[in-house]
């Protein structure tokens, strides 16, 4: 049983934590079982409302590949996977894009605003917040990369006390939509932003130095080890766009990314309020 006194206890304790991080930016990537289990989603729209009740201003940026799966699947479009990434022909693009922009945005949106925040849901294409070019490589299709990130709507979404929420979908100059990996998206905002945390949820306890053994985990590394990691293969299949985005926000300034198991109900106060943390953090 939790008394008032526990309660005031913990939020005392958590004084330093929320005067270190107040004013600073966290962007969080949300997906993986947070994004399917709809107890977790509130969990985590509400964690993220809390944070910017605390001064803290968290940027949202999200995936939606089972949804994008469902809808593929009642077309008749089989999904295809190639080391992590979608496989995005023409007619999967029409459907990723339908899918981000039109429905699981304005799901994290509204979830958002039930807790109480001021969410505003945005894809690359809005205010040119994302630039994409191809990553040409024909058997991926229309898979892009990041190529700019002009962070001015964010910054006057953030001074108004909003929270953006934004999905994976880009153009390039000639106005081809683009599907790129969230975690990457993710990773080249926080460092445009120059963002305190780089918070990425997925379905695992972390990196795993054997990815069938939970107590393997590894709980901090360094720039350096999380690339000799990558080299050796024990990051592998989808942990590597978000391995690979860690290590190029952190080369562009972001102080600290992590890796959290979103299974886990409160994993981002967890992460951010609490000595011992959860999951893994590469620095």
């Amino acid at each position: 049983m939790i008394t008032d006194i526990d309660r005031v206890k913990v939020l005392s304790e958590a004084l330093p934590y929320i005067q270190k991080f107040a004013g600073r930016v966290m962007v969080i990537k949300y997906g993986g079982a947070a994004m399917k289990d709809p107890s977790l989603s509130q969990t985590v729209m509400r964690d993220i409302v809390l944070l910017a009740s605390m001064g803290v201003r968290p940027v949202v940026v999200h995936g939606g590949g089972p949804e994008i799966n469902i809808w593929l699947e009642k077309l008749g479009i089989e999904p295809q996977f190639l080391n992590g990434l979608r496989v995005t022909d023409a007619a999967t693009m029409d459907v990723v894009e339908m899918v981000l922009v039109g429905r699981v945005n304005k799901k994290i949106v509204e979830l958002i605003n039930l807790e109480g925040g001021s969410a505003v849901g945005l894809c690359g294409k809005d205010g040119n917040i994302i630039k994409a070019r191809s990553q040409g490589r024909e058997e991926i299709g229309f898979v892009g990369e990041v190529s700019a990130i002009n962070t001015q709507l964010l910054e006057a979404l953030i001074n108004g006390g909003h929270i953006p929420v934004i999905s994976s979908v880009a153009s390039d100059e000639t106005g081809q939509a683009y599907n790129i990996n969230a975690d990457t998206v993710a990773g080249e905002i926080a460092a445009a932003m120059g963002a305190e945390k780089l918070l990425l949820l997925t379905d695992i306890a972390g990196i795993l130095r054997d990815y069938r053994d939970p107590s393997t985990l590894i709980r901090s590394l360094s720039l350096s080890e999380a690339r000799e990691l990558m080299q050796q293969g024990i990051v592998s299949g989808g942990m590597i766009p978000k391995v690979q985005c860690c290590v190029r926000s952190l080369a562009q300034g972001v102080k600290a990314a992590h890796i959290l198991d979103g299974r886990v109900p409160h994993s981002i106060l967890l992460e951010v309020f609490t000595d011992s943390g959860i999951g893994t953090m590469i620095y």
